[in-house]
């Protein structure tokens, strides 16, 4: 559980707040600018990460990748757009990117 906690905080402030401070301090133009360095560079990159840290012990950091990807569809539907189906698809792609990271990370781990 203590590894979980720290994790679950670095997802809520990546996935969250990252995008309401787009929202809120960036101007319209530059707005979508940042939020496509969001959801194209920071949040796969968070996602192949937490998935990496998970692969060190698959049996308790299982639900590690699900972290991120609640909070991405928390925080898009938040301060985006409320209801909007796209972002389901970069939810899925974000957990298939950290699941992925993680059994590669188990599998490097294992045969070394």
């Amino acid at each position: 559980m203590k590894k979980l906690v720290p994790w679950l905080f670095a997802s809520a402030a990546v996935m969250l707040m990252l995008p309401a401070l787009a929202v809120r301090l960036v101007n319209a133009d530059g707005g979508m600018a940042v939020c496509l360095a969001l959801f194209f560079i920071v949040d796969p990159l968070f996602s192949v990460c937490i998935g990496v840290y998970a692969g060190r012990d698959i049996q308790r950091l299982w639900c590690l990748p699900i972290f991120p990807t609640v909070f991405f569809l928390l925080g898009a539907w938040l301060f985006l757009d409320a209801g909007e189906t796209a972002f389901l698809f970069y939810a899925a792609v974000y957990a298939l990117l950290g699941y992925a990271a993680m059994l590669i990370s188990r599998f490097i781990r294992k045969n070394q």
